[in-house]
């Protein structure tokens, strides 16, 4: 099938009629045709998913890319297929801010640090949001964005408990579910102003100091039942997502 102007990308092969001579259409153009379109899908896609988040409709970003579906769906099978691509890079960010919290000597300014890079990522881009925030199925490498987050959390934690900065009675999955709170309120957050969530991150470490500890009220919960959770989300996810129909 030719390239059309609908952008459905033609196969390799020996070439199809449309060469500027009304023979056949070098392979290599073909090629050149189908690049364009995927790096179309791409940028659409980033632009997309960073103001509106992962749920954009498909047939959306294959209208603003100037393709048609068909197109689209040859390229990224699925949606998690484009989100993985579009993304790669969002897990060496994380894995990045990562390393330098827990190469910080000082515990306390290690969990400040790390958390506003997270949230200066998340905040400038709701696709990331999602991925840290919700349990997204995606390509292996995406999905351990969320459990390399809550490593990194726990190590900290651990850390700064250590050190008597962090209350003693703390665990990993309080800042998971608190923080990940913050992150999913970012959206109408920054529509009123872009830095505030840097007021109400300072807020919420501040009830994590040892200096402003008081007996909490309930248990926390353990993180086998957030792995749990995770799980099942992850299984709900797959179960809907349907193949494209032709």
């Amino acid at each position: 099938m030719a390239v059309s102007r609908t952008g459905i990308d033609a196969p390799d092969g020996p070439g199809v009629p449309g060469g500027p001579d009304g023979g056949p259409r070098p392979p290599a153009r073909l090629r050149l045709d189908a690049r364009r379109n995927r790096d179309l899908l791409l940028a659409t896609a980033r632009d997309l998913f960073a103001r509106h988040g992962l749920d954009v409709p498909l047939d959306q970003i294959a209208k603003e890319a100037g393709v048609g579906n068909a197109t689209l769906y040859r390229h990224f099978p699925t949606r998690h297929a484009l989100v993985g691509e579009v993304f790669a890079n969002a897990a060496n960010l994380v894995a990045e801010a990562g390393a330098e919290a827990l190469a910080t000597e000082d515990a306390w300014s290690a969990i400040e640090g790390y958390f506003e890079r997270i949230l200066e990522l998340v905040a400038a881009d709701r696709g990331i949001n999602d991925l840290v925030t919700r349990a997204v199925r995606t390509a292996p490498g995406l999905f351990g964005i969320s459990r390399r987050n809550a490593a990194t959390v726990g190590s900290l934690v651990a850390r700064a408990q250590e050190q008597g900065t962090m209350r003693a009675d703390v665990v990993t999955t309080d800042l998971l579910f608190v923080f990940g709170a913050l992150c999913r309120s970012l959206p109408a957050a920054t529509e009123l102003r872009p830095d505030l969530w840097r007021r109400h991150l300072a807020l919420l470490l501040d009830g994590f100091r040892t200096r402003a500890a008081h007996p909490l009220p309930v248990p926390p919960v353990g993180e086998e039942r957030l792995d749990r959770m995770f799980a099942e989300l992850w299984a709900a996810d797959a179960r809907a997502e349907a193949p494209p129909t032709a």
